[in-house]
């Protein structure tokens, strides 16, 4: 079978798909092209692609017949991909859940504490040679220890957090979810508005329409003036324009971002706040999770070629 791979992946990866099928790597670090999206569904048994390779309704219009049938996405999030169009032409579509989950966890904790101790600040200012040295009120910032975290969103990625901020910084959790869920240590589940006037506030849900623009200025404006909001789920699920407005008033302390409504770019607003902590999208940037994915993704792929059960449809 022929394989598309959209993206390099890490060696371990490439070899093992190339023991199975017939690769094509695309060398590419951007995504898929209008005409390279079309492509890759006429000309290929099988696609591996990545997130922002925009498999949208309309790119299957175009290919009603496609020869590829199962888009074996790395990542767990694939809102890229319109899983109802892809079903209606016959594709099947496979994601990488829980290869990912400790990494993103560990982000989240990273703009946690990066953004409420004000590091991002401190570093820009040493290395632009504007510090003279310590003082008593120098840059004094939030404690994390003991606050409030409300983790919209208590899947996989949520417990984690929720586990990280309990046992690790004693903080008091309480979380929102659509369905009841138990989160498996001393936590509430609220209602989002309760979870909006935390402390530390956290994303966590899914990307797609369902959940596009949930953090919109009705939900900011629930926040309070101390609280720091977090968001390592999808750019989409926030209103970055909303969010950029609430922080320029002062009306939430800060926010720690590593996903972005329209990646790469980034809201000219966000970009010239000091309260801001950006990445650029390192939720799961750790080698070894980068190629767990990649084997799952393989997986996926190779029971579709032994005509097995996929392992993990969405």
């Amino acid at each position: 079978m022929k394989l598309l791979i959209t993206r390099p992946l890490p060696a371990p990866v490439m070899t093992a798909a190339g023991a199975r099928f017939e690769v094509t790597a695309r060398q590419s670090t951007l995504p898929l092209d209008g005409v390279e999206l079309r492509a890759a569904l006429r000309e290929y048994d099988v696609v591996l692609p990545t997130l922002g390779d925009q498999f949208s309704a309309q790119v299957f219009a175009d290919v009603p017949a496609p020869k590829a049938k199962l888009l074996a996405n790395f990542g767990v999030g694939f809102n890229h991909i319109d899983a109802k169009a892809a079903a209606a032409a016959g594709v099947a579509v496979t994601n990488t859940p829980g290869a990912v989950t400790d990494a993103t966890a560990d982000v989240a904790m990273t703009l946690m504490l990066m953004t409420a101790r004000r590091a991002g600040e401190g570093e820009r200012l040493l290395r632009a040679g504007g510090w003279q040295g310590w003082h008593p009120t120098q840059m004094l910032g939030a404690q994390v220890s003991g606050k409030t975290v409300g983790i919209i969103g208590m899947g996989r990625i949520g417990k984690a957090i929720a586990r990280r901020c309990h046992f690790g910084f004693g903080m008091t959790v309480i979380y929102h979810n659509r369905s009841a869920v138990e989160a498996g240590l001393p936590a509430r589940q609220v209602p989002l508005t309760e979870v909006m006037a935390a402390d530390f506030v956290v994303v966590a849900v899914p990307g797609g329409p369902a959940t596009r623009h949930l953090i919109n200025a009705e939900a900011l404006a629930l926040m309070q003036p101390q609280s720091i909001f977090i968001n390592i789920a999808r750019g989409d699920v926030v209103d970055e324009a909303a969010l950029a407005a609430h922080l320029q008033a002062g009306r939430i302390a800060g926010a720690g971002l590593d996903v972005y409504e329209n990646e790469p770019r980034v809201t000219p607003a966000l970009l010239g706040l000091e309260n801001v902590t950006l990445l650029p999208h390192l939720g799961t940037a750790v080698l070894e999770v980068r190629t767990a994915m990649g084997m799952m993704a393989v997986a996926n792929l190779v029971a579709y070629l032994d005509g097995q059960p996929l392992p993990n449809p969405v």
